[in-house]
């Protein structure tokens, strides 16, 4: 078994395209959310998101390649070039035969679906695109990262809903750390703020009219988010072959499925994906140093995640920090776990923790040292990222520092 670590990251997010960028803005719990520009709001119920807002396509790709691409996908290849580039890793040809590609997504092409409908049913059109089909199916993002940057190696998409980005690098990880593949590129993408996506997720009436506020008693709901995140993940001994800078190790992976409710979180299938990550990390509850945390903003989910880490963590739980990254990411969906682990990561490499943006007031449900606010310099050897989704499918992760 091979030891697994980070050696690159990209982003793409509401707060900016750059590494540091982002991280700078998680640091001083800056926020990225805002009020929705991408489409019309006229039949929306007030709509604040966390948008993508300094993106343009024509600074990424030529006319024909934006042209094949969706949204979601042009985020997925944004990300993954900046994290082959952070990382300095050179791709050879027989390297690029051994690559694993590996893109979470939860909704796949939105914008191209939300497209095409409107043609369809709204405006009576006979034809769509040509290529919508291409564009909207969820191993868009997955395909493109391959054919952009050459690799050949095994390459695949996740479909988990909001666990998506984390399954994906969980999935990659065990690939590289049994020698499956030497290297390994993977993450998540989403860009589901679409007329069509907004309305649904209106009728679920978890949205939040001002913004996100995880774990605070004055929460209000979640904000839908949109960017991406990829990692290059490698073994260590490849790593240091070739002299790379390394930001963490990626020590264990976890997964369970509630197989209860569809929208409703179970705390015992939560504690269990953490006690799977621990497990397969050969960590104990005593060793972790902090939690990055699911933390939608939720009145329901925060309680039961804050219940589920107190199953785990027991009475050190009330001391153990937990921050949110989605007061200030939003909650991009099939791209959130990406985005988070890649702040956990962060995290480790400087340690310093996120706080919690938007913090008001502790809920007596949630009694967590949710770092409210004020980023906090300290010691941390083991963080964890995790992702709680629709449909009850959990994912950890567990990393440590380099």
């Amino acid at each position: 078994m091979h030891r697994v670590v980070v050696t690159g990251i990209g982003v793409v997010s509401p707060v900016g395209l750059k590494l540091e960028d982002f991280w700078k803005a998680l640091v001083e719990g800056r926020s990225g959310i805002g009020p929705l520009t991408l489409v019309s709001t006229g039949r929306l119920n007030g709509c604040i998101v966390a948008e993508v807002k300094s993106f343009d396509p024509a600074a990424h790709f030529t006319d024909k390649q934006a042209h094949l691409m969706d949204r979601f996908a042009q985020f997925a290849v944004v990300a993954a070039r900046s994290a082959v580039s952070d990382a300095e890793l050179q791709i050879s040809d027989r390297l690029a035969l051994e690559i694993a590609t590996v893109v979470g997504s939860g909704t796949g092409g939105h914008s191209t679906l939300d497209d095409s409908y409107l043609k369809v049913y709204g405006q009576g059109a006979a034809r769509v695109h040509p290529l919508t089909i291409p564009r909207l199916m969820i191993n868009a993002g997955a395909s493109h990262v391959s054919m952009d940057l050459g690799l050949k190696g095994p390459t695949w998409a996740v479909a988990t809903a909001c666990a998506s980005g984390t399954h994906a690098i969980g999935q990659a990880f065990h690939m590289v750390r049994s020698g499956q593949a030497p290297v390994a590129l993977a993450g998540g993408a989403e860009a589901c703020l679409t007329f069509g996506s907004i309305k649904g997720w209106e009728a679920l009436r978890v949205l939040s009219r001002d913004t996100c506020r995880p774990f605070s008693k004055t929460r209000s709901g979640m904000v839908l988010g949109e960017g991406a995140a990829m990692l290059v993940l490698e073994t260590r001994e490849h790593a240091l072959a070739r002299g790379a800078r390394i930001y963490a190790e990626v020590r264990g992976f976890g997964m369970s499925a509630d197989a209860a409710e569809v929208t409703a979180a179970d705390p015992a299938g939560e504690a269990r994906a953490i006690e799977a990550a621990l497990k397969d990390a050969k960590l104990g509850a005593e060793n972790v140093d902090y939690v990055n945390a699911h933390g939608t903003g939720t009145e329901m989910n925060d309680r039961i995640e804050a219940l589920a880490i107190y199953n785990v963590f027991g009475n050190r739980a009330a001391e153990l920090p937990v921050s949110s990254s989605k007061g200030v990411l939003g909650h991009s969906l099939g791209g959130s776990g990406a985005l988070e682990f890649a702040a956990t990561v962060l995290a480790l490499h400087t340690q310093t923790i996120p706080p919690t943006a938007n913090f008001e007031a502790p809920d007596p449900a949630c009694m967590l040292d949710c770092v409210p606010n004020v980023a906090r310099q300290t010691p941390i050897g083991i963080a964890m990222s995790s992702s709680f989704a629709f449909g009850g499918l959990n994912a950890v992760l567990v990393a440590g520092r380099a």
